[in-house]
């Protein structure tokens, strides 16, 4: 894996400061420790940090072309470009190296922006050809590999693999998005295409952005979507025996490297079905990696050693303690932008793990998206089911009146917890989901916020971004529905930029099979009763596995890769969360009514509510406050 910068004038030939490019492509050396690479000519510039994976001796970047007029850089791999080469050798085209990022200038030269619809892989590149004076740029389907960019007012365009890149240009505007924030507040991250800064963007996954030198900056172009169209009738034997068809197929082509490759292995369904698949398919041991943890409550060790002595990998195994706290700034400093998933400290740490043994390693990270896995669909499903018993005008006035008088319960018995049910019916489905997935609900960020920065949001609501995805959603199944919003938001925002992230912070290449495309594209037309059938999720899926895996694997209660918040809060922690959430730091941004922050923590640390999620939000804030915005070499902090 690698990473990307570039500089490009959109206005004129202006050089490019090379001394800048190599300090933009330096902040990301973590990303590609083994070779570094520049190109610049009038107007342009080109830098690349390389991990090698393919082709070890001559896949070196930027690369280009045989007469020089289209050069790349790219982050990523294509799995097929075994299959396009000699296509593309056919229609003229001579390779001098075999790696696959030659695979993409021919492409380009071949089928133009059309070229990202042959690639199967996960990527982000840039292309320059200076023949169109055309500068392209392209992220695979589902988001796997990030790609950030940002216009100046002087008409300098920028790009990167991580924000980082775009800060270390001399004059960024480190000014923060207001409707980032009430967003981050809302999901925990910052949702495509927002960054947390005015001057930046992601570009979308399945998306590319087309520039040429004197024509206006242009919206991003999608390419592909999800596209949950049914295969017709499918009986469920063949369903099952056409999902381990094409996930041995996703995973085999993911085996090709010429480096040391294992896998991730926590015990849950998606990484033991890889690990399975990958027993069969390799000639030597899997080499497989696990955390565990010191607090029963959260260790899942013992399920991935089952599956480890099943097919004889070569198991390793660290233990994280529950006090592995100490990540905090770090891990504020490595994504740039504020990002709440608590996870990734354990992800950081497999990651760790992971590289001493392997180079790359695949991941199941996926499944549940694809296949409902997550037990808020089956809530969603019934509170649908629920709101179908009225229409939404005498739902909304009936249902919001009795939340609204009904006391809140978190300590109470589930029966009694009337609260949140009656706050669900007097919403429609997308606010609905929304709630569901939400860090901090409505409520909560109302009293969150002061009220001068409410006045600066102008009435702009984080379920917005779930709106802009369901209204553009190609199914009106309830279930495939949220799927979709989640692969939209969820899965790029949170789940993939939490592994790319940890993992290039420790030079380590994942590869992700269960979002192959081809097989995203074959499960989303699967029928919604193969995935959620009554309380079991990614049914279909663990029916496929029954002759791989054990029941108590496939069928066990989904425990996820969580860290002990609400005790570090109360306990280790405390007087850190008091000093973060309470001080000048966060106080001196004017975002936040300082009353009710002392509020929560002072009821969380009594044990009268559970803030755990919210504060651990709120930390990471500051965390982002202190060692982004209020340090210009922020990348130094990420100590890689």
């Amino acid at each position: 894996m690698c990473g990307i910068v570039g500089i490009f004038d959109l206005k004129d030939k202006r050089e490019v400061d090379q001394q800048v490019l190599a300090r933009m492509n330096q902040t990301q050396f973590h990303r590609g420790p083994d070779e570094g690479g520049l190109h610049t000519e009038p107007g342009v510039g080109l830098g690349h940090r390389r991990l090698s994976i393919i082709d070890l001796s001559s896949g070196h970047q930027p690369l280009f072309n045989e007469d020089g007029s289209v050069v790349v850089v790219f982050n990523g791999e294509i799995y097929n470009y075994v299959d396009l080469m000699p296509e593309l050798q056919q229609l003229g085209h001579t390779f001098r190296t075999h790696c696959d990022t030659e695979v993409i200038v021919h492409a380009w030269e071949e089928w133009g922006e059309a070229c990202v619809e042959r690639f199967r892989g996960m990527f982000s590149f840039a292309l320059w050809d200076s023949k169109k004076e055309t500068l392209f740029l392209a992220r695979d389907r589902l988001g796997i590999k990030p790609l950030y960019y940002g216009s100046l007012p002087d008409g300098t365009f920028l790009f990167g693999s991580e924000l980082k890149a775009l800060l270390a240009y001399p004059g960024f505007p480190r000014v923060i998005d207001d409707c980032a924030v009430e967003e981050y507040f809302a999901y925990g991250y910052v949702p495509e295409p927002r960054t947390i800064f005015e001057g930046a963007k992601k570009l979308p996954p399945a998306h590319t952005l087309t520039l040429k030198r004197g024509v206006a900056l242009p919206q991003p172009k999608e390419y592909w979507d999800v596209p949950f169209t049914s295969h017709g009738p499918i009986s469920e034997q063949e369903a099952q025996e056409e999902l381990i068809v094409r996930l041995r197929e996703a995973i085999r082509i993911r085996l090709v490297s010429e480096v040391p490759l294992g896998a991730f292995l926590s015990g849950g369904v998606d990484s033991s079905a890889v690990v399975a698949m990958m027993a069969g398919l390799m000639n030597e041991p899997v080499n497989t990696c696990s955390i565990s943890f010191g607090d029963p409550a959260f260790n899942e060790s013992a399920f991935a050693q089952k599956v480890a002595d099943q097919f004889h990998t070569q198991h390793y195994v660290e233990q994280v303690e529950s006090d592995d706290y100490d990540l905090i700034d770090k891990l504020a400093a490595l994504y740039d932008e504020p990002f709440a998933d608590s996870s990734a400290i354990p992800t950081y740490r497999v990651c760790e793990l992971a590289k001493k043994r392997v180079t790359v390693a695949l991941s199941g990270d996926g499944g549940d998206e694809n296949l409902a896995g997550y037990r808020r669909y089956r809530y969603h499903l019934y509170e649908e089911r629920m709101r179908a018993m009225l229409p939404l005008s005498i739902r909304k006035p009936l249902f919001g009146l009795l939340g609204n008088v009904y006391p809140k319960a978190d300590w109470a018995p589930k029966v009694f917890r009337a609260k949140s049910t009656f706050e669900a019916l007097a919403r429609d489905p997308v606010e609905g989901y929304f709630h569901s997935v939400s860090v901090m609900g409505d409520t909560l960020r109302d009293k969150l916020f002061s009220n001068p920065f409410k006045l600066k949001l102008q009435g702009h609501h984080a379920v917005d971004v779930m709106r802009y995805h369901a209204d553009r959603a190609p199914t009106d199944d309830p279930l495939s529905r949220v799927q979709y919003l989640d692969m939209k938001t969820y899965l790029p925002g949170d789940i993939l930029t939490k592994v790319d992230r940890a993992s290039m912070a420790h030079a380590l290449e994942v590869r992700v099979p269960i979002l192959d495309h081809q097989l995203v594209e074959w499960m989303s037309g699967l029928p919604s009763t193969y995935k959620l059938r009554g309380q079991e999720g990614k049914y279909i899926f663990k029916k496929s596995l029954e002759s791989y895996l054990p029941d108590d694997i496939l069928y066990r209660t989904k425990m996820g890769f969580s860290v002990p918040l609400a005790n570090w809060f109360r306990g280790p922690l405390k007087q850190r969360v008091r000093d973060a959430v309470l001080g000048e730091t966060l106080a001196s941004t004017g975002i936040f009514d300082m009353a009710f922050l002392r509020e929560m923590v002072d009821q969380h640390q009594s044990g009268m509510r559970d803030y755990s999620a919210s504060l651990w939000t709120i930390l990471m804030f500051e965390a982002f406050m202190r060692n982004v915005m209020q340090n210009e070499s922020a990348s130094k902090a990420t100590g890689v």
